[in-house]
């Protein structure tokens, strides 16, 4: 199970295949609340981005930041290849990290 205050590089969905959001936190399931429950103007919330499909840990903010960059630099296809690589049902996974 995550632990509430390791830096993560996440991405939400709004649906299977559907639209995604790449981002980076210190507090995964804090921010993860935050876009499901929309109270974050901004992409999530525009595009209904609800569904914390992947999750990653890191040991550090910096870690986290680069590998945000890395992910975000890739393909939609390389994007998708990592969600399913862990989630190939696409379940929301916010549970598991709330706990």
């Amino acid at each position: 199970m995550a632990r509430s205050y390791n830096p993560a590089v996440y991405m939400m969905a709004s649906a299977r295949n559907g639209t995604l959001y790449c981002g980076v936190s210190s507090n995964l399931s804090g921010r993860a609340w935050q876009h499901k429950e929309g109270v974050a103007e901004g992409f999530t919330k525009r595009y209904g981005c609800t569904l914390l499909v992947w999750y990653e840990l890191h040991s550090t903010i910096e870690h986290a930041i680069a590998r945000e960059k890395q992910i975000k630099g890739g393909s939609r296809k390389k994007k998708l290849a990592l969600i399913e690589s862990i989630n190939p049902e696409w379940r929301d996974l916010f549970s598991e990290v709330c706990g």
